[in-house]
């Protein structure tokens, strides 16, 4: 006989955020289009814009495991991207109700 525990709602299911800088050839390559695709299809929620600096910058939230292979897909880009650069950092979850791409 086993058990689950599952206490509250964010901990155990492990919902996170993530705070996610891409530096590269990473703008004028579809790369927020093709990340909106990538998010939907990971049951991932947040936003997408590009950064004054060339680079793309991301929160993104959902399951661990989705998370995770979201982050790797981060490292590849789509096929006309050239990703220098990665860096990811946890954030205070923020409860998204989709993805979006947020143009200035």
């Amino acid at each position: 006989m086993s058990e689950k525990n599952i206490k509250s709602p964010q901990g155990d299911l492990g919902i996170k955020h993530l705070n996610i800088t891409i530096t590269g050839k990473v703008q004028g390559v579809g790369f927020r289009e093709t990340t909106k695709i990538i998010a939907n299809q990971m049951m991932v929620t947040g936003f997408v814009r590009n950064e004054k600096d060339g680079s793309v910058y991301i929160e993104a939230e959902g399951e661990n495991i989705f998370l995770e292979e979201f982050v790797n897909w981060c490292h590849e880009g789509p096929d006309r991207s050239r990703v220098e650069n990665v860096a990811v950092s946890d954030g205070e979850v923020k409860n998204y109700r989709n993805f979006e791409i947020l143009r200035k």
